[in-house]
């Protein structure tokens, strides 16, 4: 029994001579910050010369603490990011040592960059960027911010962007009312259409005799801020009860499989209404064949090739068939007013060319005059006797001189 007991702790002891011995982990030296460009930080560091290898393998745990948290590992001694610098920039890294199996780390050496220079609520805000494939191969750029509630009146804001390593400063501006940029539009720009997911830097600083104005910072997923091109060659047509509608994709480096679609559909008799979701270039729709329909379409990104950008316009409003029931009304009501005219005009000509209006509306003849005016106007009395024919008034003046007539008072 005693010597069962004692093979345990042989086998301990074994063990304990074949153990590798402590190894001790030294966190890098010299970790340094560095704005290499636009919002882009350039993170460098030494290894420890203190460090000992043994036939270990060395890598670096990288954490961003600051402005947006990540962390990873790398072979390298530095490393570049992409971040909104404004607010400042903190980073720390660690030595990992892999020794058969075993990963061991040492103690973080941290850096940070202090935010950037500026009064405070100086900045730009509501920060909004939009892009647009013009024609193939070329992309715009159309940005809109509001002025800082700090900023003083006099602030002169100007736009930066960075794509990629290029940066080039706006020229084309809108302005406030206070005569500050809160626009800027480039026709062109060397954003390239066909990438995927690739970052937009835009920098927006400025000036002031009154205040220092800070600068501001924000990244943007290209494919997330553009708004797609229209669909094109929409085809509608009808096939029996069918509604049948075809297109092709909107101008763009992306396959077709990239887009999809909404097809707005209004029943113009019935006053429906209803968006349908297309993910391909085609579809077939059961339709009530008495009515009338106006369709319209716009496209985006689906989340298959890259991050869904703005829907596009709509397009121009298509209508198709017809209703029939409200056409068939309109038909005999237009063929009654023919009808009723026609028949009207031939009766008319009929009864003119036989005198029938004379007979059928005889004029009314004017009543004689068979009582003496008792009052005679002045120009009957006045009236001379020059001839022996004239006409006799009444029987009643039968002999009597004309100046008797005109003397004589009744």
């Amino acid at each position: 029994f005693f010597h069962l007991c004692l093979i345990p702790l042989f086998i301990i002891l074994v063990l304990l001579s074949h153990a590798a011995p402590c190894v001790q982990v030294f966190p890098p030296v010299n970790f340094t910050l560095t704005v290499s460009a636009l919002a882009q930080v350039l993170l460098h560091w030494k290894p420890n010369p203190a460090q000992e290898q043994n036939n270990s393998t060395i890598r670096y745990d990288v954490r961003i603490l600051s402005p947006v948290p990540e962390e990873y590992d790398t072979k390298r001694t530095h490393s570049v990011r992409t971040a909104a610098l404004h607010n400042g920039f903190s980073a720390c890294v660690r030595t990992l040592l892999l020794q058969e199996g075993l990963q061991i780390s040492s103690d973080w050496v941290k850096g940070e960059l202090p935010p950037l220079p500026g009064a405070a609520e100086t900045s730009v805000t509501n920060l909004s960027c939009v892009t647009h494939v013009t024609i193939p191969g070329n992309v715009s750029l159309h940005c809109t911010w509001l002025p800082g509630q700090g900023a003083p009146e006099d602030t002169k804001y100007f736009l930066f962007y960075r794509y990629e390593t290029h940066t080039e400063e706006c020229h084309s501006y809108i302005k406030d009312e206070w005569n500050r940029n809160i626009e800027c539009r480039f026709s062109s720009t060397q954003i390239k259409p066909g990438e995927i997911d690739k970052l937009i830097v835009i920098h927006i600083n400025g000036s002031s005799k009154r205040a220092a104005i800070k600068p501001f910072q924000q990244l943007f997923n290209q494919n997330a801020i553009e708004k797609v091109n229209v669909p094109r060659n929409i085809s509608i047509s009808l096939e029996q009860n069918d509604l049948l509608a075809t297109w092709e994709k909107p101008i763009s480096p992306f396959n077709k499989e990239c887009f999809e679609y909404e097809f707005y559909l209004i029943n113009l008799k019935s006053g429906n209404k209803q968006i349908l979701k297309i993910s391909s270039n085609s579809f077939r729709l059961r339709i009530d064949v008495t009515s009338r329909y106006s369709v319209r379409m716009r496209a985006n990104h689906n989340h298959i090739c890259c991050a869904r950008g703005f829907w596009s316009d709509w397009s121009e409003v298509i209508s198709v068939g017809q209703n029939k029931l409200e056409n068939s009304i309109t038909w005999v009501f237009t063929l009654l007013c023919v009808f009723v005219f026609c028949t009207f005009l031939l009766v008319a000509i009929i009864c003119k060319i036989n005198h029938l209006w004379s007979r059928l509306f005889p004029p009314i003849p004017m009543p004689s005059n068979k009582f003496r005016d008792l009052f005679p106007v002045d120009y009957e009395r006045a009236r001379t006797c020059t001839s022996s024919t004239e006409t006799e008034v009444s029987s009643l003046a039968e002999g009597v001189p004309c100046s008797i007539l005109e003397d004589s008072v009744f």
